[in-house]
């Protein structure tokens, strides 16, 4: 057989490898996976807040619980629908384990106030006094 010396000025092709980049991407979509778990999904509720002229923008903490209010006056906790006494009972356990627990109440712009002061006076009922509204700020 014959054999034919590389000459020097030829250069070896570029090779390309697959595996380091598999597991890069593979590192940077768990990643992402991850970080979009993380996130409260209260936001994907159809809720429309009220919004305020003189409002600061907060991010919610992983330690405060949302308690959503609908137009109809439905509370909705963690994309579960309860009903008062199921959200009393939910507060008092979490106001005996953390007794600085906050809340955040994000009510429909079209709720009637009724509603509102009910959801207060259960957080009131369950010793919880860090309260938080939701709102948008104006442009």
């Amino acid at each position: 057989m014959i054999q034919f010396n590389r000459s020097e000025y030829v250069k070896p092709i570029p090779v390309i490898q697959m595996m380091p980049l598999i597991d890069v991407l593979f590192v940077c979509l768990s990643f992402f996976m991850a970080l979009f778990l993380h996130f409260n999904f209260e936001s994907e509720l159809n809720v429309s807040v009220p919004k305020a002229a003189y409002s600061t923008e907060a991010q919610i903490a992983p330690e405060e619980i949302v308690v959503n209010i609908l137009k109809d006056g439905d509370v909705v906790v963690n994309q579960k629908p309860v009903t008062l006494t199921e959200l009393g009972e939910i507060l008092k356990k979490t106001a005996s384990i953390y007794p600085g627990q906050s809340v955040v109440v994000r009510a429909d712009q079209k709720t009637f106030h009724e509603d509102v002061v009910r959801v207060l006076d259960v957080c009131a009922n369950a010793k919880i006094w860090n309260i938080s509204f939701a709102t948008v700020k104006e442009n």
